[in-house]
């Protein structure tokens, strides 16, 4: 498996998603059945299979990344052979950035001297797609990358 497995939860909002995939392969419902009971060997690997065909298309698609934590927020662009990246920092340590007090308080703060913005570029470590996934499983989460298109244009101009 080159990624992860999907989750329950992510399974089930793919359900049709499923169906087709294994209907591909010309596996109907019965059958899917008399797999997972007989052979669940076979079944694990089918659901490996569709997990990094899911990976796959997301990870290809992906953009934007965001990560909050308690005094620092990371956004990334994903370009085609780099990655952009902006970190904003709290220098007041109480601040927390995963509450709507926090990121009020960064709204007001943003550009002065309590907050640092540091902005970089970075060529992927490996492949695109496994430096996206690496991301996502250190906790970012995709997003359409509003943050990061304003907070870029306000430094821009």
């Amino acid at each position: 498996m080159k990624y992860k497995r999907l989750t329950k939860e992510q399974f089930e909002a793919l359900h049709q998603e499923f169906v087709n995939f294994l209907a591909s392969q010309s596996i109907d419902k019965n059958e899917w059945d008399e797999i997972k009971t007989n052979k669940p060997e076979v079944a694990e690997q089918e659901l490996d299979v569709f997990s990094d065909l899911i990976w796959e298309g997301v990870l290809s698609n992906s953009q934007f990344l965001e990560h909050f934590s308690k005094n620092h927020i990371f956004l990334f662009h994903c370009q085609e052979d780099y990655i952009d990246s902006m970190v904003i920092k709290s220098l007041v340590p109480n601040v927390d950035f995963l509450t709507k007090d926090g990121l009020q308080w960064l709204s007001e703060n943003l550009f002065t001297d309590v907050v640092e913005i540091h902005v970089g570029k970075k060529n992927y470590d490996a492949e695109r797609k496994e430096s996206i996934f690496d991301l996502i499983t250190q906790g970012a989460i995709l997003s359409d990358g509003q943050l990061y298109v304003q907070i870029n244009t306000i430094i821009q101009s």
